[in-house]
């Protein structure tokens, strides 16, 4: 059997590696457009930031070192032209002697990955992106002579190249049109990190576009002009898939192309991974974009075992993310709010601000955490974390929830590792669960952030069962303050009527809602506290 392969990045060199330890016997080809395979495209921010400071280690193989363990026909700079399906050949030129030549095959795999978006402007070719070895040799010579840069988009890599942009010592403004950062993070989730940005020294413009790229400044969308002696693109990108749609494959409406539970294309004996196919959601099974890597390593080696005769089938993707922000780590799985509440699917929200680990061991600091259920079947539909160290662990837990299918109220049974400097006795996932299973029996009611305004709108009398002190340093205008330890005799003062309670972070607003539900008052708890509204509403306060 001969396969060629195209591409030789993450997906194509996992399809490559594990369709040899299968097949001893198959002629394996890789072709790669670029100067380099099997790099680690996830570390070259920190190869610019010095973070990662030799080269080398982010080559993780070479073609000679691929063709000695793996027997692989490793082929760089070499660009595949064309695809006859029909006639089961690609047309290829070596870049470097411009020879054409045309490859058969048996079987094809496509991973030609994803390509910067980078959208018409006057001077956007001064512009530099960030895919490849090539890309970040061009972006570290650049970076050694710059004192001002902006940075094209707040998404993962734009918040990525900002730090470490910073670490080398240049003044750095990032441009979003959104109305925040990490625009797969709801607002109230994404607030802290543009604050971290900001504390950091990143001057960060939202709701704000670059409409002109000049020698040595940008020009924003309010005409305002920014100093850039370096610009980087990083809006986000779209699938690789003009090779695909030439050859007559289907593809989808986000322009990836369409493979099946096996990972086969429309074509016979054309198969396609990674960034540049359409994945099936987990939430809805619907088609979704997931660019990511370990989605296309997965991919790479599922199709290996296709074509071996494996009966495998490609899992639903979840979008499973994370980004390090300075001092800040953020996560997120599956749905968030936005996403669900604009495809009108019924969910529920829990927030809670807990310790990454127990708070009587030195250096406990609190994390955000986001559950979305839903209302109907209990089951996780997303979740995100923003914090310090533990945010990682709890979004993996919750992440591999939802792919087990448990339901949120069960986070409760989760047996999860305990000693103080690692969590806590209820960890902030069991939490979880036990706001989940009181609000599925009705035990509590709560109101969301941005339900503030009806609630009041709607006759609702707001009580702040914080301390004075923590009631002076600022609160929801309106609101009078009963601290929770004094609530049970002085709960006459509030005036009859609905009640919407609020403390710092939601756990003394709980007490007090059951408090007062209990003495027949019609109570509900701000969920996530004062804490959450904050961060919803601190870029809007600018």
């Amino acid at each position: 059997m001969k396969v060629v392969i195209v591409g030789g990045v993450a997906g194509g060199m996992s399809a490559a590696t594990r369709l040899r330890r299968l097949m001893e016997s198959a002629e394996i080809i890789v072709v790669e457009r670029g100067d380099h395979v099997s790099f680690a495209n996830c570390g070259l921010p920190y190869y610019v930031g010095g973070v990662i400071p030799k080269r080398e280690s982010l080559l993780l193989q070479t073609p000679e070192s691929l063709a000695a363990r793996f027997r692989l026909d490793v082929r760089v700079r070499h660009e595949v032209l064309a695809l006859d399906p029909e006639g089961r050949t690609v047309t290829v030129r070596e870049l470097d002697s411009g020879r054409e030549y045309v490859e058969s095959f048996d079987e094809l795999v496509l991973s030609t990955g994803a390509v910067v978006i980078a959208p018409p402007m006057p001077g956007v070719e001064r512009a530099l992106v960030l895919r490849d070895v090539a890309d970040v040799d061009r972006l570290t010579a650049a970076v050694a002579d710059v004192r001002s840069a902006v940075v094209v988009g707040a998404g993962f890599i734009g918040v990525e190249m900002a730090e470490n942009l910073v670490r080398r010592g240049i003044s750095t403004t990032v441009v979003e049109r959104a109305l925040q950062v990490l625009s797969p993070l709801d607002v109230e989730m994404a607030g802290p990190v543009a604050a971290e940005m900001r504390q950091h020294g990143v001057q960060v413009e939202l709701d704000a576009e670059v409409t002109r790229i000049d020698a040595h400044t940008v020009t924003l969308s309010d005409q305002r002009v920014v100093p850039a002696e370096l610009v980087i693109m990083a809006i986000g990108v779209r699938p690789e898939s003009a090779l695909a749609r030439d050859a007559g494959l289907e593809i989808g409406s986000g322009s990836g192309i369409v493979v099946d539970g096996r990972l086969r294309t429309s074509a016979p004996h054309i198969y396609a991974v990674g960034d540049v196919v359409e994945k099936r959601d987990a939430v809805t099974g619907h088609a979704t974009l997931v660019p990511l890597a370990n989605a296309a390593n997965r991919q790479g080696r599922l199709v290996a075992d296709v074509i071996a005769g494996l009966p495998v089938t490609d899992p639903p993707a979840r979008g499973t993310a994370i980004v390090g922000v300075f001092d800040l780590t953020a996560a997120m799985t599956g749905w968030s709010e936005k996403r669900l509440r604009a495809a009108g699917r019924p969910f529920r929200v829990l927030h809670s601000h807990p310790l990454a680990h127990a708070g009587y061991y030195p250096g406990a600091h609190a994390i955000s955490v986001k559950l979305l259920v839903d209302p109907d079947t209990d089951l996780i539909l997303g979740a995100q974390a923003v914090g310090g160290d533990g945010v990682d662990k709890r979004i993996d837990v919750l992440a591999t929830a939802m792919a087990g299918g448990l339901p949120a109220s069960r986070l409760i049974d989760l047996e999860l590792a305990y000693a103080p400097q690692f969590g806590s006795a209820k960890d902030p996932v069991n939490m979880l669960g036990y706001m989940a299973d009181n609000l599925r029996t009705g035990a509590i009611r709560t109101v969301q952030w941005h339900e503030i305004d009806e609630a009041i709108a709607m006759g609702s009398h707001l009580v702040d069962v914080r301390s004075p002190e923590e009631f002076a340093a600022g609160s929801i205008p309106g609101a009078c303050n009963i601290p929770l330890d004094e609530l049970r005799d002085r709960a006459s003062e509030i005036v009859d009527g609905p009640i919407l309670v609020f403390c710092q972070v939601g756990q003394r607003g709980n007490t007090a809602t059951r408090l007062l539900t209990q003495l027949g008052r019609d109570a509900v708890n701000l969920d996530g506290g004062y804490r959450t509204l904050r961060d919803a509403t601190a870029d809007q306060a600018r």
